[in-house]
């Protein structure tokens, strides 16, 4: 895959560069983890359940805590995925490889790697099991599992995606399919959808059609196409000023936003799409399309929802400000599988692993933790192919911007971190334990505004 365009760094990168190196400096010469020689245990003062952005982030933090050689990660993928560019590779601006790493390289050293599936949870007993029937104890746990793709809960899917003009960013095997479906756009319907429970990143569903409104328009094919936007939701975004932005966006590039329709069928191979009208519950109606970009139902793990550290809606039950489970206080739970009333993103997750750091830090000092989490996450609402709004609010979806400039005007700069910046930062950063969110950097800027 040729990616469409290719980005270089220019002086709008320079405000992050000195932060980046200070990232690096802390993290010193942490050698990762190869998992040769070590042998696993039965016990572990913390077991991190998921190593994925929130899991490896703690394990690295607990590693600072407790010692390597007390933690271990539970986790049976072989390859870590940084999923914010997978936006970009469904536009061909990325390429998939750049997203992806091995498993064991991101396992902190000396950290035990436990190549498994999580099959049972335990916390009256202080254990869980793995898929092979391994049984582990722990002092303190850390669920960080994060959310389940249901493309099985749309009948016509997953069968669906073997067919050509359907995609979703959502997933390592379809992706690309995206891209590709965008390349083979002749004319007709582009459809977009968003469906009807919580997602991860829930400003993805529409980046892909900002951005495949801009490939047709860069290809010359923008006239053919009719670009629809059919979200369950009633908004097109749950902050009024980014959402204000947004809707002049969508009426400037004449984008059709259909509220309510939730996607219940593909028929991929007539190249259907069947929307159950929410506002009036059995009420479908059928379209045709040409493109079809499918944002997965997603829900919590199916380990995780008959387990007793779930809430009612199959959520880990924890503090929205401690991040520590309203139940069992030695169990925590960090991104995207937890109850927290925030959107999940990985912004999210670096600012939840600070919070819960400390949290951690006075619960085995047996004090009570003070330090609160205020709901903080961010999305890059990716518009163009060179310019993000980028979106920061808190529990109140009131904004929590980290510039000392209007964050709801498409810029370049901010497109620059969401493609340049933010994967660096990642991968060298937040995975080793020293990113803890924008909070520092915010206090920076606005004392050096002063």
């Amino acid at each position: 895959m040729t990616p469409l365009v290719t980005m270089v760094s220019g002086s709008q990168a320079r405000l992050f560069t000195c932060f980046l190196r200070l990232g690096a400096q802390q993290a010193g010469q942490l050698q990762l983890h190869t998992g040769a020689g070590l042998a696993a245990k039965n016990h572990y003062e913390v077991l991190v359940l998921g190593g994925g952005s929130g899991g490896i982030t703690m394990a690295s933090r607990m590693k600072r805590r407790v010692g390597a050689e007390n933690v271990a990660v539970v986790e049976p993928s072989e390859r870590h995925f940084y999923q914010p560019i997978w936006t970009l590779v469904g536009a061909g601006a990325k390429q998939l490889s750049s997203s992806g790493r091995p498993t064991a390289s991101v396992i902190p050293s000396g950290v035990e790697w436990i190549k498994a599936r999580v099959a049972e949870l335990n916390p009256d007993k202080n254990c869980i099991r793995t898929d092979n029937g391994k049984e582990i104890s722990y002092r303190y746990l850390i669920i960080a599992l994060g959310i389940q793709l249901d493309y099985e809960k749309i009948k016509g899917l997953p069968e669906g995606f073997a067919h050509p003009k359907i995609g979703s960013n959502y997933s390592v095997r379809t992706v690309e399919k995206t891209w590709k479906a965008l390349q083979d756009f002749k004319e007709g319907n582009a459809i977009f959808t968003f469906p009807n429970t919580p997602i991860k990143c829930a400003g993805a569903p529409q980046k892909i059609m900002y951005l495949s409104e801009a490939y047709f328009r860069k290809t010359g094919k923008r006239s053919k196409a009719n670009i629809i936007f059919n979200t369950s939701l009633g908004a097109i975004f749950g902050v009024k000023k980014y959402a204000d932005a947004l809707l002049d966006i969508i009426q400037e590039r004449n984008l059709t936003v259909n509220y309510k329709q939730n996607l219940v069928e593909v028929r991929a191979e007539k190249q259907e799409a069947v929307f159950e009208n929410l506002d009036k519950p059995g009420e479908t109606q059928v379209i045709s399309y040409e493109m079809l970009h499918v944002t997965p139902p997603m829900s919590s793990p199916d380990v995780l929802k008959t387990s007793p550290v779930a809430d009612a809606a199959g959520w880990v039950d924890v503090d929205k400000e401690t991040l520590q489970h309203k139940r069992y206080p030695n169990v925590f739970g960090i991104g995207d599988c937890t109850s927290l009333p925030t959107s999940k993103t990985a912004a999210a997750v670096a600012a939840q692993s600070g919070i819960l750091d400390r949290t951690i830090s006075l619960v085995m000092k047996n004090e009570t933790p003070v330090k609160k989490y205020d709901g903080y996450t961010s999305c890059p609402l990716v518009t163009g192919y060179s310019r993000v709004i980028l979106a920061e609010f808190d529990y109140n979806a009131q904004p929590l911007e980290t510039f000392p400039f209007d964050q709801s005007k498409e810029r370049l700069s901010m497109y620059l971190m969401k493609a340049e910046m933010m994967p660096l930062l990642y991968w060298n950063v937040m995975l080793r334990g020293y990113w803890g969110g924008p909070a520092f950097l915010r206090k920076l800027l606005h004392l050096g505004m002063r």
